[in-house]
Formats: C-alpha cells, structure tokens, sequence
C-alpha cells in the first residue's frame, strides 16, 4: 500500500498568466495538495507578489526566468507537472525547448500555444485576429521609458474581467482578480518571441495536453483547438462550464483533470 501511495505523488508547476501572479491558483493549489502533490506556483518577473513592475522587465527571457530556474533546479532524473494558463503558455514552450528531459508532461490551459518551427508572436497575432480596440473595453496600455523595449504595459479593465475573462468565476474571485492584477509586457518585439526558437526535436519532443475552457469569452474554443493542431500528437480536454479562468469558475474539475493527466504519464511511461 505504501508503494503504491508513492505512485501517485506528483510535482505540479503551475505558471499564470499576463498581469495575474501566482495567487491565481490558490483553489486548485489547495485541492492538489489536499491530495498529497507537491505543487509549486511560481509568479514570473514583474508579476503577482514578485518586487520590481512590469515596465522594468527588459525582455521576454527574463520574465520567464523564475520559470526557468524552477525547471533548471529540479535534481536530476526527477520531472514535474508543469501546467500553464493563458499567456503563460508561451513561458512553458521556452521551457520545453530548453529542458524536455525534466518535463512530465505540458499542460496548456487555455493557454497560448505557440507552433514548433515558428516565432512565438505568430500565435499571438492569430488571437488578435478581428479584435478591434472595442473588444478590449476598459483595458490599458501602459507607457514605458525603455527606448530599448518600446512595448508598451497591458492591464485588464474592471469591465473587461467581468465581461470577457471572469464572467463564470464566483464574484468574490473577480473582486480579488480585480484587486491584484498588475500591469505587464506583451514582449511583441522580444527576440526570443520573433525567432524560430522551438524545435520539432525539443518542445515538439514533450508530451502535451491542451485543455479547452469551452465558454472563454476572450480565447474562443475554436482558437484553443486550433493552437492545439499546430502541435502534432497534442491530446485535447474539454473542460465545460469554464471561463477564461477554469482555477476559479471549474477548481474542482480542474484540479482533478490534471490529476488525470499526470497519472496517464505516471502510469504509461508515455
């Protein structure tokens, strides 16, 4: 018994989206861990309870950095879980290229997933189709002094959340999305988000799972599933009822899918 308790403990790394921080996951950090995995939710530079703004992070490969040394520091021979929401999935991709052999499995929640052989910004620019400044509503662009790093801080509006990204969420999570988002780079003309820095051979080479949030208002299934077809051999979830923020409108089926998840790859040797 003891064994085979032993089996089923997982490392979970889970990486949130643009303005948002680790605190994001605190429903879903809870019920994994309640079920005996280690989890670790990581705030990547600039973001949630990490020090410094947005505006000061001077590439796309320092704000993954936390990420990055999270990965590089796992002993050798161990792997983790590591789960990504929305523009956290572009982080997990650069980690994937860089460490496949201390990956378990990917897990993209309606998340960005960029296409081996491509530059990073091209999946963005695909999700911006048609979106004129009125999709966006009461969301800000910020300025930033960096002759340098001319993009400018993007943060969601309170109208936005509501409408767009929360609107499934309890009304207590969206009080406390509203709270504690913080203004970040896009990195649009970031150098490692315009080369051709994933590789059918690496980031190709780790298994991947795409979980589709089937009422996001603000990444539509359809794009989810169509990110999802760029990548050869990705496994595709429907997770119904779930916002663009399935860690507070659907935690429960949430936690419990990446459970799922994590076993296949545990169990299977996939």
């Amino acid at each position: 018994m003891v064994g085979a308790s032993k089996k089923q403990q997982h490392h979970f790394v889970l990486i949130h989206g643009i303005c948002h921080g680790a605190w994001c996951w605190y429903r879903v950090v809870t019920a994994l861990e309640a079920a005996g995995h280690r989890v670790t939710a990581l705030d990547t530079a600039g973001c949630g309870a990490r020090p410094g703004r947005g505006e000061e992070v001077a590439s796309f490969e320092e704000y993954s950095q936390p990420l990055l040394d999270a990965v590089a520091a796992l002993p050798e021979g161990e792997t983790a879980v590591l789960v990504a929401h929305s523009f956290g999935g572009q982080s997990l991709a650069l980690v994937m290229e860089r460490y496949p052999e201390k990956v378990a499995v990917a897990v993209f929640v309606t998340a960005t997933m960029p296409a081996a052989g491509k530059p990073m910004t091209y999946a963005f620019k695909q999700l911006s189709q048609g979106k004129g400044p009125d999709f966006f509503m009461d969301c800000t662009l910020g300025t930033t002094s960096d002759p340098r790093n001319p993009d400018k801080t993007f943060l969601f509006g309170p109208k936005y959340m509501a409408r767009r990204v929360y609107q499934l969420s309890p009304p207590e999570d969206l009080t406390l999305g509203i709270s504690m988002v913080r203004p970040s780079r896009r990195f649009l003309n970031d150098e490692t988000m315009n080369g051709n820095v994933l590789t059918v051979e690496m980031y190709g080479a780790v298994r991947h799972v795409y979980v589709v949030a089937e009422e996001d208002e603000w990444k539509p299934a359809e794009m989810q599933r169509l990110m999802a077809s760029w990548n050869p051999g990705t496994e595709v979830m429907g997770l119904e009822g779930a916002d663009h923020m399935p860690m507070f409108s659907k935690p429960r089926e949430l936690s419990e899918l990446l459970m799922v998840i994590a076993n296949i790859n545990k169990y299977t040797g996939s």
